[in-house]
């Protein structure tokens, strides 16, 4: 025989056995079709009946824009050092926000503005609060937008919460101050607030003073220069306060730091010449007690005079640092605020129904597979043998 007679008897052969193997198993899907055909079809009508009993869920989204990157003058200068390359480490703005997004703060907020307790059935504030976390997906997307979804069993309260989010995470931004101009507003706002009492203390010590001593006349002269010290004193006050809130962002090796450095020699200069200059007019008063009253109540004024102008220096750096944050860019806005879905988002109903009976007409097929294996196991006892080691394999004990 030829080789070529050879292959084609090969190939012929190879065919029917295809064919066989296909017609067998035809013939065992038929055997077994009530089997194949109605364990599917009973689990599919289970499946829709235990859907439809699920309650409908619904999703609502907010999409927010988070700030853009800023560059301070600081970061500036080590770019420039480092060539203009992104330093090791750096994050994305968007993880910040995220983060505070999915902080407890802001889900214990959201518990108690919404009674979500009672409205999930939780017995516990962590219960509450890690049913809000499973129920919410905050991520952001590759367009750079921040996403907020949340879902309910009610479409007002999933729409609601969605856009609580953002108004916490405003709340949050500003008391954290978390750009570098809400930076500068809370510190100069807490220097603001120290000025204030202390010139309160000041003016209840002059006050007391005065009832004690009564008043004494001071020249008009001296009067100015109390003026005028206590001017430059809270230049001065106001000025080391100014340098305070720059090393947070800039090194004194920086022309404005250095500047503001030169500014506060030239008033503390200023100080010492005014202050050398009364020392000798100080010392007026005829009396012993005269003189004593007259220099307490003098050096009080100018307590007064100084935390009086230090107050005015900080409100109008206050201001200007409050105007700075409100035209801050750096601040999170929405895109697309929640808006309260009309359609439900889950179950769906029809996957469920599907996807339950394509898995059960599998594990049918195949359960009609292995069941006539074993039938043909009784009559061959090659077959019979190699489930024996099948079993012997999977520990199965035969009974």
């Amino acid at each position: 025989m030829s080789m070529t007679q050879e292959n084609s008897t090969t190939s012929s052969m190879d065919k029917t056995s295809d064919e066989k193997n296909l017609l067998d198993l035809l013939i065992v899907l038929a055997k077994y079709k009530k089997w194949i055909i109605g364990v599917p079809l009973v689990a599919s009508i289970a499946a829709g009946a235990l859907s439809y009993s699920l309650p409908n869920v619904y999703k609502a989204t907010t999409k927010l824009v988070p700030p853009q990157q800023q560059q301070s003058s600081a970061m500036a200068l080590l770019s420039q050092i480092g060539g203009g390359a992104s330093l090791p480490g750096m994050k994305n703005s968007n993880d910040l926000y995220i983060g505070m997004l999915k902080s407890r703060t802001i889900a214990d907020r959201l518990v108690s503005n919404f009674q979500l307790a009672k409205a999930y059935e939780a017995t516990s504030l962590d219960a509450t609060r890690k049913t809000l976390e499973g129920n919410t997906t905050i991520a952001a997307g590759k367009d750079g937008l921040i996403s907020i979804d949340v879902e309910d069993l009610d479409p007002k309260r999933a729409a609601n919460l969605a856009n609580a989010y953002f108004s916490e995470l405003l709340r949050l931004s500003k008391v954290l101050a978390v750009t570098e101009a809400s930076q500068r507003r809370l510190f100069f706002e807490q220097q603001l607030e120290t000025a204030k009492n202390n010139l309160a203390k000041a003016e209840v010590r002059l006050r007391g003073q005065l009832d004690a001593s009564g008043v004494v006349n001071v020249d008009a002269a001296s009067l100015a220069v109390i003026e005028t010290t206590g001017r430059v004193r809270a230049q001065i006050s106001a000025k080391e306060i100014q340098l305070s809130s720059m090393r947070a962002f800039l090194t004194p090796s920086n022309p404005d730091y250095r500047r503001a450095e030169e500014e506060l020699n030239s008033l503390r200069a200023e100080l010492s010449r005014l202050e050398n200059g009364r020392k000798a007019e100080d010392q007026a008063p005829a009396s012993a007690d005269s003189r004593q009253a007259g220099s307490n109540n003098i050096q009080l004024l100018r307590d007064v005079k100084y935390y009086q102008m230090l107050y005015e220096l900080l409100a109008k750096q206050y201001e200007v640092a409050r105007l700075d944050e409100a035209k801050d860019p750096s601040i999170v806005q929405v895109l697309d605020p929640a808006v309260e879905p009309e359609h439900k988002f889950k179950p769906r109903r029809a996957i469920i129904v599907l996807v339950t009976g394509a898995v059960t007409l599998a594990a049918s097929i195949l359960w009609a597979l292995l069941m006539e294996a074993k039938r043909k196991s009784e009559s061959s006892p090659l077959i019979a043998s190699r489930w024996n080691e099948l079993r012997r394999h999977l520990r199965i004990r035969r009974s």
